[in-house]
This record gives C-alpha cells, structure tokens and sequence, in this order.
C-alpha cells in the first residue's frame, strides 16, 4: 500500500462534510478548508508510527485541526487502544482508512484538548505502596527480576518467622512480626508459601518447600 492510495477514501470523506480539498499544501498531506473555519489538516502513513505523531504535533503550530490517518488497526486492538491513548493526549484525530476494495474512513477520534482525570484510588494505592514498602529494594527500569512489594516484604517477614520458630499461630506471627495482616497472608498464600498445619487449632501454619526456598533466596540475595 502507498500513502497516495489513502487520499481518494479522505478527500471524498471531507468533501462530504462541505470541505474544500487539496493535496500537498507546504508540505502538509492533506489541507480541508471550509468556510471560516480553521484549517484542517491530515498527514497519511500507511502504518502508525512515531515519526507520523511527530509530524502531527508540528503540524499544530498552524492548527489545533491536526489528523493522523492510517489504514485500520489489525489484532486484538491493543495497539489501537495505544494508539488513541497517545493521540488523545496530544490533542490528535485519528482516522482509520480503508483503500480497497470497499472504500471507506472512520473517525476514531477527534483533535480535542487533554484534560487528565485523576483517578484518586490508583493514586491512593501508589501512596499506600510508597508509604508501606520498606527501604528502596528494587532497581528502576527493572524487567526481568521480580518486583519486591510491600506485600511481599510482609509475606517474607511471616515466612522468616516461620522458618525460625516452626508452625505458629497466625496472631503469634503478627505480633512477632509486626505485620497485622498475617492471618489474610497465611490464607490468602498468594505465593504458595504457607499451608496450615492439620490436626491443629485454626490458625496454625507452616511454611512449604516453596516457602523455605523463598527465605533462602531472600537471604542470599
């Protein structure tokens, strides 16, 4: 496919919202003219890609009537969800245009100004996260090694305990520990590290194999 194969499909589009139409004005792919409007401005790639966001947001500096077209997204959708996160952002439209065999142009989003929302309970668990792991134990930019959470850091301290003292109730291990929600840890067992002893009073667990293992690593590391 060739950028110039998209131009047809977006011109008719225009025209048929009352635009006056023509190609290859200083530079820009696509100038649309109606009345006393600003101008409105398309630049064609035939794939999304930075060096074509780049290109819209130059265009901006002659009109907040900046689109981005492209053919429609293949796959799951998440590189179209990526791709109207990003322009919305940028205050970019973004077309999805079809060539062949049936012609077609579908506005998926409109040049508009960003207004975040702030999303109070994911910013209330960051803080609680921040405030809650202790120490700086992680290394930014990390991939490949597994994330030491405040979660975590308590679970290692039940499983300390544990590795210590042998199977205990979960109130003993709270207040040995500290972490008041042992008992949630030792049921929920998220990471497969504590079992609760049969033929005991409710409330008693022991570490798996798993779990010495982690205490080990955990010490070694």
């Amino acid at each position: 496919m060739y950028e110039t194969e998209l131009y047809g499909p977006v011109k008719a589009f225009l025209e048929s919202q009352g635009y006056e139409v023509k190609a290859e004005i200083k530079g820009c792919d696509v100038v649309a003219v109606r009345g006393d409007e600003a101008p409105l401005i398309v630049e064609l790639k035939t794939k999304f890609s930075l060096p074509l966001v780049l290109q819209g947001i130059d265009r901006q500096r002659l009109t907040d009537n900046v689109y981005l077209a492209v053919p429609p997204f293949a796959g799951r959708g998440a590189r179209r969800k990526e791709a109207l996160a990003l322009c919305r952002r940028l205050g970019l439209g973004l077309l999805a245009v079809r060539p062949a065999p049936a012609c077609f142009v579908e506005a998926l989003l409109d040049p508009a100004e960003y207004r975040p929302r702030k999303r109070k309970p994911a910013i209330g668990r960051l803080l609680r996260e921040f405030q809650q792991r202790v120490g700086d134990p992680n290394t930014g930019g990390s991939t490949r090694r597994t994330i030491m959470t405040a979660y975590r850091q308590d679970a290692l301290r039940c499983a300390g305990y544990l590795d210590e003292n042998g199977p205990s109730r979960a109130a003993r291990v709270a207040q040995a520990t500290g972490v008041a929600k042992a008992g949630q840890i030792f049921l929920k067992d998220y990471y497969g590290w504590f079992e609760r002893v049969a033929e005991t009073p409710r409330g008693v667990y022991h570490l798996t194999p798993k779990g010495h293992r982690a205490v080990t690593d955990h010490a070694q590391s």
